[in-house]
């Protein structure tokens, strides 16, 4: 499969800029699904409306939508945006961008009508994550920057996990969604502790207004590493309870001192640096969570949405309301004052969604309902400060 990469023409740029780099059409599009996706899994929980599903409950049918649905968006925007910095060579934009937002957006609506359409939307979501690793990947191969194919080979992962869903739902392979879905959710936290570790520290040192020095350890980085594939290789293969549970306790106290070292004071000031901290705490206390779900699978609920709202959904809603400003020359250190409002809404989301119901869970339901209008809240916000950011073009007159 060839991607033909067109070079950028500056009529275009004048006119609307949708198409003209990755991060534009992905973020405006995880951010009006995460809302629509939202409300419909609501409406369906609640009984308003029916799915018809077969082979898979409606909770994985939800969960798919948010980690295979919204969370490769958001991947897909920033990586198409990323390697293009890292490779200093043009990823994908005109036709060749609008088809492959085009086969996402087809899969997700297909996918809303359940079991009906799914051969169509398997055919398209598949479909849409080949294009993307073979977008990602082109570059990265041409440059010769090998050491960025890490990232990619995570891409690779998710989409063989999403192959693995599809077959589940199909019946011809037994346990297919529990597998994808939580390797999926290891897979993105992964993602954000790989490509964190570069741009969390670099962004706290440079976003405050005394600028500090982080202390980096190279043990550290290559400790973390190695506990988290072993716990992803137990946690999904071997399922080894005990064994579960203390690689996610080390992981817990080495991420913790890690980001003990990333703290300055100055960045509860900035909302797009304490977003990205809390973000990365939240995934540390996931881990601590993750270690007594092994132990205790009454848990596994409430540390699944540690993981996905605070932790994926609070990063890729900060990654994305910075990339947005810096990548259409708008300045970082002055987003709209809402958006702190925003990050707020999803750090009290996680809060009643995962933490509240541990201390009152006889109103389960509700506090799962204010968890998430407090999502749609929050990504609304987003969509309303940054849909015209997103379309216009960059403010310096650069394509991109």
């Amino acid at each position: 499969m060839i991607i033909q990469i067109n070079k950028p023409n500056s009529e275009n740029a004048k006119k609307l800029a949708l198409f003209n780099l990755g991060f534009r059409p992905f973020f405006l599009g995880a951010s009006v699904f995460a809302v629509i996706s939202m409300a419909a899994w609501m409406l369906v929980y609640f009984s308003y409306v029916s799915v018809n599903v077969e082979n898979i409950s409606i909770s994985q049918w939800h969960a798919h939508e948010m980690l295979y649905g919204y969370g490769m968006a958001v991947v897909a925007g920033f990586l198409l945006t990323a390697v293009k910095n890292w490779t200093g060579l043009p990823t994908v934009f005109g036709k060749p961008l609008m088809a492959l937002f085009a086969l996402w957006c087809a899969a997700r609506l297909l996918f809303l009508f359940g079991a009906a359409l799914l051969p169509w939307a398997a055919s398209a979501d598949l479909l849409f994550g080949l294009m993307l690793i073979v977008a990602i990947a082109m570059p990265i191969v041409k440059a010769k920057q090998w050491k960025q194919l890490a990232v990619v080979s995570k891409v690779i992962l998710l989409w063989v996990g999403n192959i693995i869903f599809y077959l589940g739902c199909f019946g011809m392979l037994t346990s297919g969604m529990q597998y994808a879905i939580n390797g999926a959710v290891l897979l993105f936290i992964s993602l954000i502790l790989m490509i964190g570790r570069r741009v969390i520290p670099f962004f706290i040192e440079r976003g405050t207004k005394s600028r500090v020095q982080l202390k980096q350890y190279k043990w550290l980085d290559i400790s973390i590493l190695v506990f988290f594939v072993a716990l992803f290789i137990n946690a999904i293969f071997i399922q080894t309870p005990y064994l579960t549970a203390l690689f996610a306790w080390v992981l817990f106290a080495l991420n913790g001192y890690r980001l003990f070292n990333w703290h300055a004071a100055g960045i509860w000031r900035v909302p797009l640096l304490w977003s990205l901290y809390l973000s990365a705490w939240f995934i540390n206390v996931g881990f601590f969570f993750y270690g007594l779900q092994a132990l205790y699978s009454s848990l596994s609920i409430l540390t699944l949405h540690i993981f996905t709202i605070g932790g994926i959904g609070l990063m890729a809603l900060s990654m994305m309301s910075r990339v947005a400003l810096g990548h259409t020359g708008r300045d970082v250190r002055k987003p709209s004052r809402w958006i702190g409002v925003a990050f707020a809404g999803l750090v009290v989301s996680v809060l009643f969604r995962a933490f509240v119901p541990m201390l009152a869970p006889q109103f389960y339901m509700s506090w799962m309902l204010v968890a998430a209008m407090l999502w749609i809240l929050s990504f609304t916000i987003f969509v309303v400060i940054y849909t015209p950011i997103l379309l216009k073009p960059r403010t310096d007159g650069a394509f991109g």
